[in-house]
């Protein structure tokens, strides 16, 4: 990303997570950025371009920095684990692009085809990671579809639980709770 597209997609996240889609203007985005508007319209063609760009961008860094760190472990529990450390982190590092997206998730009644798009694909990089450790016998069989909607919905959770309490919680602790209770499950042991 050029230093240019860089001032946008920042100061695109920005705008949006403080006034959500409907809001934003073309102007605020561009003098966020510190960009002539033209500038802005020589790299974009509208507002919903830019917000389809943060919204690729945004969950393509995600997404490869968790597959970089899932690739050094070995077993798929240990991959699983990392995955949930590495998802959660970013989240919480990056809380207004995730502001962004769940609010254009949720907030209004047709989901943007580019969120659509980038959340179906990663929930479809879970289900694989899911399928090789059934394969593997390291993951209990199942529904691996379903159980990578429930994994990205407890990731989620754990993220509203943070945001919520962020001053009283430490960051390590919430992603060793949603690990341990995610992996090893919340029933006693018989």
């Amino acid at each position: 990303m050029n230093r240019t597209k860089k001032a946008i997609f920042e100061s695109g996240v920005k705008v949006f997570s403080e006034k959500g889609f409907t809001g934003a203007t073309m102007d605020e985005i561009a003098a966020n950025a510190g960009l002539v508007k033209g500038t802005l319209y020589y790299h974009f063609k509208s507002k919903q371009e830019i917000f389809d760009y943060i919204i690729s961008e945004g969950i393509s860094i995600i997404k490869d920095e968790v597959q970089e760190a899932v690739k050094r472990e070995k077993n798929y529990i240990s991959k699983i684990r990392e995955l949930c450390r590495i998802q959660l982190n970013v989240v919480y590092n990056n809380r207004d692009f995730v502001k962004v997206v769940m609010s254009e998730l949720w907030g209004r009644g047709d989901i943007n085809s580019e969120i659509k798009n980038a959340i179906t694909k990663y929930i479809s990089y879970i289900e694989n990671n899911l399928k090789e450790g059934m394969e593997s016998g390291e993951v209990r069989k199942g529904e691996p579809s379903f159980m990578a909607y429930t994994f990205l919905g407890m990731l989620c959770s754990s993220a509203v639980y943070e945001f919520i309490n962020k001053d009283k919680e430490n960051v390590s602790k919430v992603i060793d709770n949603l690990i341990t209770y995610m992996v090893e499950g919340i029933g006693n042991p018989i």
